[in-house]
């Protein structure tokens, strides 16, 4: 998803065009976490890109999409622009975890 999402819509409330704007982006996510993972993956990742104009959007991290969202409305920004983007996701083992022995104490 690459998109210019409008805040002021002529006659529509700003505060519904907010929720829905959030909305939809909750469904794409949604809809590409159903997709069938690749051989291999573990789970959906995202790259996600954020600004108000495409050429300023810069790398952010999926669970900080919301509270960007919420910044631009207080500034009174009347745009942003957001690229999201699935890839296979791989998790790594933990650094420090000690694999599990089957053995009861």
């Amino acid at each position: 998803m690459k998109k210019t999402f409008q805040l002021n819509v002529e006659g529509k409330n700003r505060d519904r065009v907010l929720e829905a704007t959030k909305h939809e982006i909750r469904q794409y996510i949604k809809r590409e976490r159903r997709k069938t993972l690749p051989e291999g993956a573990d789970f959906w990742d995202f790259d996600c890109q954020f600004g108000t104009r495409p050429d300023n959007a810069q790398g952010v991290h999926l669970a900080t999409l919301t509270a960007l969202i919420d910044a631009v409305d207080k500034e009174g920004g009347d745009a942003f622009y957001l690229e999201l983007l699935a890839k296979p996701g791989y998790r790594g083992a933990r650094a420090g975890a000690e694999p599990a022995d089957n053995e009861a104490p």
